[in-house]
């Protein structure tokens, strides 16, 4: 690590949010935001961090969104829910499927996999379970809307494809602003707990030339769904009340399933390639 690397670790808890994420932009995507006349993607991503529409945090919320999503569309997309108690217990445990995925509501990345409770312990899970409760997921990237969740764990039937392994995220960025059809871009991350890669598509499952985050592409586009039209139906109900949102989706053996939504993907700091594409973005908010 360099030294200014070093430096910044040292002090980046006490820096104000706004300095916070200058910093952290500039190293991700390679130059200074403009904050108060924010033009490209990530730029207004980080203003939606800083200044978060009120509903935000209960629909970045992955319990309360539930209501949300069975209002707008029905509660057959949902994902069975198996337990959400208010304690993670022993007797919780004991009562789980043999395969479920384990949860936390507050964030991004707190998402286990299991698929033989014989090859995991109570012990293990709640050692997991407490490690994210603790973590503030604001702090990591301050994005204000998660501030406000109460934090929970919740324990989800574990869906599969027809090769038995989880079905990829099919996650549509969908921008609202202009007048006609929403704009849609579909990124799409295969073999997540794996060797993930993220390929693009447009709403017609065109491959795009475009690149999001860390993501490596894929050597072949994937096989366009067989309900890419109610997926694209769906997406575009669950952001009808937005300005741009992503809609996380899963086609689990040809049957819909949400998965969440996100307001701030990246935090703005999710570069995009090429870096034209960011300014593109942008324009449609």
């Amino acid at each position: 690590m360099t030294l200014s690397k070093a430096l910044f670790h040292s002090v980046r808890d006490w820096l104000p949010d706004n300095l916070y994420l200058t910093i952290y932009h500039r190293r991700r995507i390679g130059r200074f935001p403009k904050l108060r006349n924010p033009t490209t993607f990530n730029e207004k991503i980080l203003r939606r961090c800083l200044e978060p529409d009120p509903r935000f945090g209960d629909l970045s919320d992955k319990l309360k969104v539930r209501d949300y999503v069975a209002g707008k569309i029905g509660s057959e997309y949902l994902v069975p829910l198996v337990a959400e108690p208010s304690d993670f217990t022993r007797s919780v445990f004991d009562a789980l499927p043999q395969a479920f995925v384990m949860k936390a509501n507050h964030g991004s990345g707190f998402v286990h996999v299991v698929r033989d409770k014989s090859e995991t312990s109570f012990e293990k899970l709640d050692a997991m379970a407490r490690s994210w409760l603790s973590t503030d997921f604001y702090a990591i990237a301050r994005e204000r809307h998660y501030r406000t969740i109460e934090r929970r764990i919740f324990f989800e039937a574990l869906l599969t494809g027809e090769d038995g392994k989880v079905p990829p995220d099919l996650k549509f960025h969908v921008f609202n602003k202009q007048s006609g059809e929403p704009k849609i871009f579909i990124l799409v991350i295969t073999d997540r707990f794996g060797a993930p890669r993220g390929d693009m598509y447009d709403e017609n499952w065109n491959i795009l030339d475009i690149g999001m985050g860390h993501y490596p592409r894929s050597p072949t586009p994937a096989p366009r769904p067989a309900n890419l039209e109610a997926l694209v139906s769906i997406a575009r109900a669950l952001a009808s009340d937005f300005e741009f949102v992503r809609v996380d989706l899963y086609d689990a053996k040809d049957k819909i399933y949400f998965g969440e939504l996100t307001f701030t993907p990246g935090a703005g700091m999710f570069a995009l390639h090429p870096d034209k594409v960011d300014y593109e973005w942008g324009s449609l908010m």
